[in-house]
């Protein structure tokens, strides 16, 4: 099999799904949008994921990139109708790629947080009910195309997780690893958005949380990875 990454920060990568693929001898193309690099033609992968980013779906004008980038997503998810997985930014872009929207939250999300499973049939086939995730955004997907559906929700995030045909979008992380958030603390955006939610000071408690739970986001990244893999 054949996947293509999409990254729009070096840092923001696959993280411990690198690990799986590896393992199951996955190749894997990188395309670092940020830097300028090209989405290839699509026809020859079997699934694209999509990472997150310090940047925001509607910042066309400073990214350029992110309109062909959505195009590109549509193309791959509602005429190919091919696997997507998309994390944070990469759901977000989802939406909007099918119709849906992304608005600024009144309070950031941000810190080792609680989800609720709506829908255990497909992506989270497996799971708890209830999981542990690291959440660290300030955007969130609302008015999805009737064709979709919610998957996941948290109190402050109605759209959790969602699904359209064989695309996913998850607004939480789980991919990631011991070196994850000492790494997204240093990108101006997410260390701003962090001190002002959780306070000045909040990082060291914040790595403490992962470290914490990292084992069961390792444990929720295994399940959500096989059954993505069963959608190919």
């Amino acid at each position: 099999m054949k996947f293509l990454v999409l990254q729009h920060i070096n840092i923001e990568h696959p993280g411990i799904f690198l690990k799986f693929m590896k393992e199951d001898n996955i190749k894997i193309d990188t395309i670092e949008l940020d830097e300028n690099e090209k989405i290839p033609n699509l026809t020859n992968y079997d699934a694209m994921i999509v990472m997150g980013g310090p940047m925001d779906t509607w910042q066309e004008e400073t990214y350029p990139w992110l309109k062909e980038e959505k195009e590109n997503i549509y193309n791959f998810v509602s005429i190919k109708k091919k696997p997507y997985l998309g994390l944070c930014l990469g759901a977000q872009l989802l939406s909007e790629a099918i119709g849906g929207k992304v608005r600024k939250m009144k309070k950031p999300e941000i810190g080792v947080l609680d989800v609720s499973i709506n829908d255990d049939k497909t992506i989270f086939s497996g799971m708890n009910k209830n999981i542990k995730t690291l959440q660290w955004h300030s955007y969130e997907v609302c008015d999805l195309p009737l064709k979709s559906k919610i998957l996941a929700t948290s109190p402050a995030c109605n759209v959790q997780a969602f699904s359209s045909e064989k695309a996913f979008g998850l607004q939480f992380h789980v991919e990631q690893t011991n070196e994850t958030v000492p790494q997204w603390a240093c990108v101006p955006e997410y260390k701003l958005a962090l001190e002002n939610t959780l306070g000045h000071n909040a990082l060291e408690k914040f790595k403490n949380d992962v470290e914490e739970y990292l084992n069961t986001f390792n444990k929720s990244a295994k399940i959500i990875y096989e059954n993505f893999k069963k959608t190919i």
